[in-house]
C-alpha cells in the first residue's frame, strides 16, 4: 500500500512532486536543524485519488491517526484537549507555488471548552478568544464556503462600535461576542453548527484543501501560469505557534533579497501581535523587517542567520514566513521566492559572481517571458504629470487604465478591449480574475509581501500597494487622495510599479532601458545593473544556442530594427504586405485583367515598386539570408467588398459607372465562401500568368543591383501553400528560368535558394516528395494550425476558445503555443522525411510561434535550423534558443 503521510522529519526538498513545495521545504528546514514546529504532510497522491474517486484513499485515515498520535506524544497534549489543547494549522501546498489560491485554516482544535484551556495556558483570555474567532472565520470561509465578507463586516461593525479601525483595540468581551456572531453566520449560511469535535474540524479542513484544487480561482491561476491540472496538492498539518500573544509576538515574511529589484539586503514585512495570514491579507499595514531589530534584536539576529543559511543552501532568493511567539522564533515556510523579471536577471548574475551557480544555470533561471516584460515601455520622466499619491513599488512597470473597484468590472473592460487598473483596499484570492484582466493593481493596504504584491510579481503585472494616503471606498466605487482629489470608477489613472507613484490621467510612455540597449541607443557601460545583467545573459545564450534566430519583416525599417535586435536574417518577408495602400489598385488591375496586354501593364507598374522594396531590405540585411514569400493573399483582400459594391451599382441604376459594373462581375466571379482555403498562394501563381515571375525578377534584379554596388544579398525564394510537389515543380521551373535571364542580362549571378512553406497537412505528410524540389522548408505554423484543427483563427478565438480553455480541451491556445501532439507531430514527420530525401535541406519556422518560448524549445528538439518571429520578439527567441541548448 502506498505511503500517504510523511512526518516533517521524513521528507526533503527533492520530494516536491509528492509532498508539494511547502511540505518538502518544511522537511528540508527540519533536516537543517532550523526551528520548525512539528507536523506531518498528506501527499498530493492522496489528493489526486480524492479528486478522481470522490473519497480519501484506503489507509489514509489510519496513517493520519498514527502521525497525529505521534505528534500529540511529542507535544505532550492531545488535539483539542480541554485543559491544554494541541492546536494545528491545515495548509495546502502544491508542487508549484500558488500564492493565496487555497487558504489556510489556523487554530484547529478550539471549541467552547478548549478555548478556556488555551486561555489558562497562555495566561491571556483575549488571545484565546481572538484565536477562536479566527478559526470560525477561516473555517467558515475556506471549508464551508461561506462568503468571507460576512465575517469581515461583522468585525468591522465591532470595531465601529468600539470607535476604532484596529483589531488591536478589541478586548476579550468583543471577541466573545464575535465568536457568537460568527457561529450564527455559520448556522445561517451553512445550515449546520460549527463543528465542535477537533478531529472533525481537521478532517473537513483536509478535504476542503483537496477540493480547493478545482476551485474556479485555482483553475484560473493554473491556466495563467500553465500549471498542469493533474498535479494536485499536498496538505500540511502543523502544530500551532502563535504570533498574537502580545507585542512580544508577531508574524512576518522575509526575502533574502529584494524580490522587486534583486538588490541584496534585508527585505520583508513584520506585524506585531498578529497571526499567520495577517501579513499577506493586509489587515493592518506592516512595518519593514528592519524594524524587528529594534523590537526584538535576538530574534532579528537569529532570523538573519537563518536567511543566510537558506539562501546558501537553496542557492537562490528565498521567501520565508516566520512567527515569533513570546520572543521565540519559528520557521513556518520557505520556498524559492517569486520575483520580478528585473530581479530574476540581476539575482542570476549576482549568484554567478558569488560562485553559487554557473553562468549556464543563470541562463536557465531566467525566461523569455521575463525578458519580454523588461521590454515593456515605462513612463516618460520628462512628460507633464500630476502625482496624487505614492505607495510601495511592489511590482515594476507602467500601467494606465480606467480605475475599477471590482474584479467583475476589470474583466468586463478587458473583454471589451479596454484597459483597467484594479483598485482595492487589499486583494484576496477572489480577485484573481480581475488581476489577470487588469493592466495593474493598486491597493491602499498591505506591504511588499501582501497578496496583491506576491501575485502581481508572479504574473509580471504592475502593482503599487500600501498606498495609505488613499481612502478607498469599494462600495461607492471611488477613492480619495490627499488634497481632496477624487477618482471615480471610469476615471483614467496611471501607476508606476517601479517608483510607487500614482498619477491622475494618462502618462505618456517611452522605451525601457532594455529596449534602448537592444536598439544600440544605450551602451552597456552606461546602463544600470539590469542592463548589464541582460547583456551578460544574452551573450552567453547566443554563445550556447544551436538555432539561428531570424525576423519576420516586410520593409527596410522593420528589417533594420530586427538586425539591431540580433536577427540573423529574415525568415519571412510577406510580399502581399507590399501591395497595400496606393498599390492595391495595381493588384486589382492585375486580377481583373482579361488580356495579356492588360496583365502586362499591371505587372509593369508593380515591378519597379517591388524591386525598390527588395533593394531596401537586402541593404538592411546585407550579408544575411532573406526569405521572400511570394504573394499569398486571399483574393478578397485586394478586391472591393461584394455587398458595398453591389449596393453602389444598384443605387446608381442605369447611370452606374461601366468600370464598377465590370468590377462587380469580377468580384462575383472570384467570390469565395472560404477565402483562406481558396485561390491563394501557389494556386494564384499558377492561375495568374506572370505574377510570380514578376516577383522573382524583382528579387533577382534587386539582388544584382546590390551585388554590383558592393553588397552581399542572400535571397531565398519561398513558394507558399504548396500541397503537392507538382505545384512546386511548375513554379520552380519558371523561377529558375527568370533567375537565369536576369543573371545573363545583368552579368551578375546571385544564387537564390528556392523552397516552400509547409502550412498544409498534406505538405507535411508528403514532405519527402516535396523535398525533391525544395532546398528549404519553412513551417508556417499559423496556417498549419488552422488547417490541422480545421478552424479559422479570426472566427473562432473570440467565439469558443475561452470555453475550450475552461473545459481543458486546450491548456493554452494552439495559436499562442505550438500544439505538439497534432501540429507538432506533422512538423516532426516533415523534418524526418525532408532530411531523408535531402540531408542538407534548411529547416525553419516562420509563424509567430517562432517567438513563443515553449515553441522555441520544441523547434530545438526537432532539429530546426532557425526560428523566425516579429522583430520585438527576437531577443526572447535568442534567449530561449540558448536555454533550449543548455536544458
Amino acid at each position: 500500500m502506498p505511503k500517504f503521510v510523511y512526518d516533517f522529519t521524513e521528507g526533503n526538498k527533492d520530494l516536491k512532486d509528492l509532498l508539494g513545495g511547502k511540505g518538502a521545504n518544511l522537511a528540508e528546514m527540519t533536516n537543517l536543524g532550523l526551528p520548525v514546529p512539528p507536523g506531518f504532510t498528506i501527499t498530493a497522491e492522496a489528493c489526486r485519488h480524492y479528486l478522481e474517486h470522490g473519497s480519501v484513499p484506503e489507509g489514509l485515515q489510519a496513517e493520519t491517526d498514527e502521525h497525529l498520535a505521534a505528534l500529540e506524544k511529542q507535544m505532550g497534549k492531545r488535539l483539542g484537549q480541554p485543559d491544554d489543547p494541541l492546536l494545528v494549522s491545515v495548509r495546502s501546498g502544491a508542487k508549484f507555488s500558488m500564492p493565496g489560491m487555497m487558504e489556510t485554516v489556523l487554530n484547529i482544535g478550539l471549541n467552547d471548552e478548549s478555548v478556556h484551556g488555551l486561555a489558562a495556558q497562555a495566561g491571556d483570555e483575549r488571545f484565546a478568544w481572538d484565536s477562536y474567532r479566527r478559526l470560525i472565520q477561516m473555517f467558515g470561509k475556506t471549508v464551508l464556503d461561506i462568503d468571507g465578507d460576512l465575517f469581515e463586516e461583522a468585525i468591522d461593525d465591532a470595531k465601529a462600535t468600539k470607535g476604532t479601525d484596529s483589531d488591536l483595540d478589541l478586548d476579550t468581551a468583543d471577541f466573545k461576542k464575535l465568536v457568537q456572531v460568527y457561529k450564527d453566520i455559520v448556522r445561517e449560511q451553512a445550515g449546520r453548527d460549527f463543528p465542535a469535535d477537533p478531529r472533525e474540524q481537521m478532517d473537513l479542513a483536509v478535504r476542503a484543501v483537496f477540493e480547493s484544487w478545482n476551485a474556479p480561482r485555482a483553475i484560473l491561476y493554473r491556466r495563467q501560469e500553465r500549471i498542469p491540472a493533474d498535479v494536485g496538492t499536498a496538505v500540511n498539518i502543523c502544530s500551532m505557534v502563535f504570533g498574537n500573544l502580545g507585542m512580544d509576538s508577531g508574524t512576518g515574511v522575509a526575502f533574502t533579497r529584494d524580490p522587486a529589484s534583486g538588490q541584496q539586503g534585508i527585505y520583508g514585512d513584520y506585524l506585531q501581535n498578529a497571526q499567520g495570514e495577517d501579513v499577506v491579507a493586509g489587515i493592518r499595514n506592516t512595518v519593514p523587517l528592519t524594524e524587528l531589530e529594534r523590537i526584538d534584536k535576538a530574534s532579528y539576529d537569529q532570523l538573519l542567520g537563518i536567511m543566510e543559511t537558506l539562501e546558501n543552501h537553496y542557492r537562490d532568493l528565498c521567501d520565508i514566513e516566520f512567527t515569533i511567539e513570546r520572543g521565540r522564533l519559528w520557521m513556518l515556510q520557505t520556498r524559492v521566492g517569486k520575483r520580478t523579471a528585473a530581479a530574476a536577471f540581476c539575482i542570476a548574475t549576482q549568484l554567478v559572481d558569488q560562485g553559487l551557480i554557473t553562468i549556464d544555470e543563470a541562463v536557465r533561471r531566467v525566461t523569455g517571458h521575463q525578458l519580454a516584460q523588461l521590454m515593456f515601455p515605462r513612463f516618460d520622466d520628462s512628460a507633464d504629470k500630476e502625482q496624487i499619491a505614492k505607495g510601495m513599488n511592489a511590482s515594476p512597470g507602467a500601467a494606465v487604465g480606467q480605475a475599477v473597484f471590482s474584479s467583475e468590472r476589470a474583466t468586463e473592460l478587458a473583454a471589451a478591449g479596454e484597459k483597467a487598473i484594479l483598485v482595492r483596499r487589499e486583494t484576496t484570492p477572489d480577485d484573481l480574475a480581475g488581476m489577470v484582466a487588469a493592466q495593474g493593481v493598486l491597493t491602499s493596504r498591505g506591504g511588499k509581501t501582501s497578496h496583491a504584491a506576491v501575485v502581481a510579481r508572479g504574473m509580471g503585472k504592475t502593482c503599487v500597494c500600501g498606498a495609505e494616503e488613499l481612502d478607498v471606498d469599494v462600495k461607492n466605487r471611488v477613492f480619495t487622495a490627499p488634497g481632496g482629489v477624487t477618482v471615480r470608477e471610469g476615471d483614467v489613472i496611471s501607476i508606476d510599479g517601479t517608483s510607487g507613484a500614482i498619477y491622475l490621467g494618462e502618462v505618456p510612455v517611452m522605451d525601457s532601458p532594455v529596449v534602448q540597449y537592444f536598439e544600440g541607443r544605450l551602451a552597456v557601460a552606461d546602463g544600470d545593473e539590469l542592463v548589464r545583467a541582460v547583456d551578460r545573459i544574452m551573450a552567453h545564450a547566443d554563445e550556447r544556442r544551436r538555432m539561428a534566430v531570424r525576423a519576420n519583416a516586410d520593409n527596410p525599417e522593420d528589417a533594420g530594427r530586427a538586425r539591431r535586435f540580433g536577427a540573423q536574417g529574415i525568415g519571412l518577408c510577406r510580399t502581399e504586405h507590399m501591395f497595400l495602400g496606393d498599390r492595391r489598385r495595381l493588384v486589382e488591375q492585375l486580377i481583373l485583367a482579361d488580356t495579356d496586354e492588360e496583365r502586362a501593364t499591371a505587372l509593369g507598374g508593380l515591378a519597379p515598386l517591388q524591386r525598390a522594396d527588395f533593394v531596401g531590405i537586402f541593404t538592411a540585411m546585407d550579408g544575411l539570408p532573406v526569405t521572400v514569400r511570394l504573394i499569398d493573399p486571399p483574393l478578397h483582400e485586394f478586391l472591393p467588398d461584394l455587398t458595398e459594391l453591389s449596393v453602389k451599382v444598384a443605387l446608381a441604376g442605369d447611370a452606374a459607372d461601366p468600370a464598377d459594373r465590370r468590377l462587380l462581375e469580377a468580384v462575383h466571379r472570384l467570390h469565395e465562401q472560404n477565402p483562406m482555403l481558396g485561390l491563394r498562394g501557389v494556386r494564384l501563381g499558377l492561375v495568374i500568368p506572370g505574377l510570380f515571375a514578376m516577383q522573382v525578377r524583382a528579387i533577382a534584379e534587386a539582388a544584382a543591383e546590390r551585388r554590383a554596388a558592393g553588397g552581399d544579398p542572400r535571397p531565398e525564394i519561398m513558394i507558399p501553400l504548396v500541397g503537392a510537389v507538382q505545384e512546386l515543380e511548375a513554379i520552380r521551373e519558371e523561377a529558375a528560368g527568370v533567375l537565369a535571364e536576369v543573371a545573363e542580362a545583368t552579368g551578375v549571378d546571385v544564387p537564390a535558394l528556392i523552397g516552400t512553406m509547409i502550412e498544409l497537412p498534406r505538405a507535411a505528410l508528403t514532405a519527402g516528395q516535396i523535398a525533391e524540389a525544395a532546398e528549404f522548408f519553412s513551417f508556417g505554423t499559423n496556417d498549419l494550425t488552422q488547417t490541422t484543427w480545421g478552424f479559422s483563427r479570426d472566427d473562432v478565438e473570440a467565439s469558443f476558445f475561452s470555453r475550450y480553455l475552461e473545459l481543458g480541451v486546450f491548456g493554452v491556445s494552439p495559436f499562442e503555443t505550438l500544439d505538439r501532439d497534432g501540429v507538432g507531430r506533422l512538423v516532426r514527420i516533415a523534418v524526418d522525411e525532408g532530411r531523408r530525401t535531402r540531408p542538407d535541406i534548411k529547416l525553419g519556422i516562420c509563424g509567430e510561434h517562432g517567438g513563443d518560448p515553449d515553441s522555441v524549445h520544441f523547434c530545438h528538439e526537432v532539429g530546426l535550423d532557425y526560428v523566425s518571429c516579429s522583430p520585438f520578439r527576437i531577443p526572447v527567441a535568442r534567449l530561449e534558443a540558448g536555454r533550449a541548448t543548455i536544458a
